[in-house]
């Protein structure tokens, strides 16, 4: 079945709006903000960017001060940002102290 058959579909999504929210979601997990990148302690986590009508996204493998790798993420919905929210934190949980 499609949304149109119960007579509503979902708001669209707004990329823009998207970015700030998931920024200050970022922060909120304790993550700042320098140069497009979001890093503790120094130490690269996450990016957050604009990409036309949908946002990029990326985590790293395994903090890393030296060159990280990066997981890549194209998030087109608010579901995705959550969803993309959600497993940083869990990795965030799960990365101790030494892997900085």
């Amino acid at each position: 079945m499609s949304d149109d058959a119960f007579g509503f579909a979902p708001p669209p999504f707004k990329a823009d709006e998207a970015l700030q929210r998931a920024k200050r979601e970022l922060r909120e997990l304790g993550l700042s903000e320098r140069e497009g990148r979001f890093d503790r302690r120094g130490v690269a986590i996450a990016k957050v960017a604009l990409d036309g009508a949908t946002l990029k996204a990326s985590i790293v493998k395994r903090p890393s001060r030296s060159s990280p790798e990066w997981t890549d993420k194209t998030l087109r919905d608010s579901a995705a940002v959550r969803d993309f929210v959600a497993d940083l934190k869990k990795k965030l949980a799960t990365w101790n102290d030494s892997d900085d």
